[in-house]
């Protein structure tokens, strides 16, 4: 296996061959984007109806989402959509920062030129992009959260372990995931690229201690932000920034 570079058009989705995996990506995307209301049974008829798919593909790709931890299970009652908690992000957002720190530790002390050259691209084009979508309503431009993820992937790419990176990209859907219900464009406050930038920097300067901090409070803030969002909700659950679909 190869490692210390990273597709810059992968959008680590991969391929959608069957029924069962469009299901699947359909189903996870909009679980993800906080489309579906949290907490909420999760019918095995109403994913049939909703995404044009028979049961068996149905519970195929149901099942594959709670294996992600995307979706709870009762026993012999169903899934249902796991619900998101102040204390939940915290744990989330610390063991991110346990993971990805080793992960960039190990990029910095074997990175090469071909990683660099990747890396540079990859902030490049964040930069050129706008975090707001260009429709407007302070809404988050779908193209620059692709260029977000692929910034942070390539950063960590040449830890020499498909395993961590793997790792890694779980704990960023779901990071994605509250970043996703909690902003309502007001959490725009902050210098994002300069903080990606910075990160970037300290990486090819080989400063992996510069770095794995400029990471942390990066990500820190983010949780920080998201968690003032929950203190405007009753329950500890963040105010939905729109119409979300009961299923």
């Amino acid at each position: 296996m190869t490692y210390g570079a990273a597709n810059l058009n992968d959008d680590g989705k991969g391929a959608k061959s069957t029924l069962a995996s469009t299901v699947y990506h359909r189903l996870r995307d909009d679980l993800l984007g906080g489309a579906l209301e949290t907490e909420s049974k999760l019918r095995v008829e109403w994913v049939v109806s909703k995404y044009g798919a028979g049961a068996s593909p149905v519970r195929e790709a149901l099942n594959r989402l709670a294996s992600e931890g995307l979706l709870g299970r009762h026993d012999q009652r169903g899934f249902f959509i796991m619900p998101v908690s102040a204390v939940e992000l915290e744990e989330l957002t610390r063991t991110r920062c346990w993971l990805e720190e080793r992960a960039l530790r190990e990029t910095i002390a074997h990175r090469t030129a071909e990683w660099e050259e990747q890396l540079v691209l990859a902030l490049h084009r964040l930069g050129r992009a706008s975090r707001l979508s260009p429709q407007g309503f302070l809404s988050l431009n779908p193209d620059w959260e692709k260029l977000h993820r692929t910034f942070h992937r390539v950063l960590i790419s040449a830890c020499r372990s498909h395993w961590l990176v793997g790792f890694c990209d779980q704990l960023s859907d779901h990071a994605y995931r509250y970043r996703q219900m909690a902003s309502d464009g007001e959490s725009v406050q902050r210098d994002d690229f300069a903080e990606h930038r910075l990160i970037a920097e300290c990486a090819l300067d080989g400063n992996a201690d510069g770095a794995v901090q400029a990471l942390i409070d990066h990500y820190q803030l983010t949780a920080a932000m998201c968690t003032e969002r929950f203190k405007q909700g009753e329950d500890s659950e963040f105010p939905a920034p729109g119409q979300r679909v009961h299923p």
